[in-house]
């Protein structure tokens, strides 16, 4: 049986060295990067499970790495779990979530850092049908294929239109940017304003009908799919055709 994969990317040479030894004790195979930039280069080669990411690098930071991560194809489904050492830095993961799945303040006993960890990798490791379909509130969409369905009936949709589904409802209850949606939706090379985001958001909730509403304006960020445990009218942040 092959070793869970853990990309490290931390520039604290002594707490490398800690966490390398203790998870490799655990029995994962473990590479490391000391900047942003490496650590991509490293998350697209090594292909690893999960990544422990610091948010104070050299080069390219921790969140936008996360943005990064998530932008694209081959990476956006590594879990990350984001390593900060100020309560300040926790609240902005938390307000702007860039994508990191849990996030562990430092100073930290390795221990339980291990335990969400492996927590982690056991929600990452469901079905493959599972992390290729989101059903959630009456919406189905399936990558594979390249469906997608409202209360069961088939709903025609622009590429566009169904990478901005597919982004929005793997994440339901977390905020996307603008930015990270035109990532997604058209890759990093994408030259359109981000007013085009708002005009395929409004035809995406067009075509969705009476379930439009799932897709929830958040002031000062951009959009998010409503989280699953939410019933319609519950979120507070606006009504669906409002614009920032």
């Amino acid at each position: 049986m092959s070793k869970q994969k853990i990309l490290i990317i931390e520039d604290e040479r002594t707490l490398q060295e800690v966490l390398t030894y203790n998870l490799e004790r655990e029995g994962f195979e473990v590479s490391l990067a000391a900047d942003g930039q490496d650590g991509l280069r490293k998350a697209r080669s090594f292909e690893p499970d999960l990544i422990l990411l610091d948010l104070m690098l050299p080069v390219i930071d921790g969140l936008e790495v996360c943005r990064q991560l998530r932008a694209d194809a081959k990476t956006q489904g590594i879990r990350v779990l984001m390593l900060t050492a100020r309560s300040e830095e926790v609240d902005e993961i938390v307000g702007f979530n860039m994508g990191a799945d849990d996030y562990v303040t430092k100073p930290f006993k390795v221990k339980p850092l291990i335990h969400r960890i492996k927590a982690l990798l056991r929600r990452a490791g469901s079905d493959q049908q599972s992390r290729d379909i989101v059903s959630i509130h009456g919406i189905e969409v399936d990558r594979v294929n390249h469906t997608a369905k409202v209360s069961g009936q088939p709903v025609d949709l622009t590429p566009t239109e169904f990478r901005l589904l597919w982004s929005l409802g793997r994440a339901a209850g977390r905020p996307f940017g603008r930015n990270e949606l035109m990532d997604h939706c058209r890759g990093e090379d994408a030259n359109a304003l981000e007013r085009t985001i708002d005009v395929h958001i409004r035809s995406l909730r067009q075509k969705l009908g009476s379930l439009g509403d799932v897709i929830e304006t958040v002031r000062g960020v951009g959009y998010r799919f409503r989280g699953e445990t939410e019933s319609p009218g519950s979120g507070n942040s606006g009504s669906p055709d409002e614009s920032d």
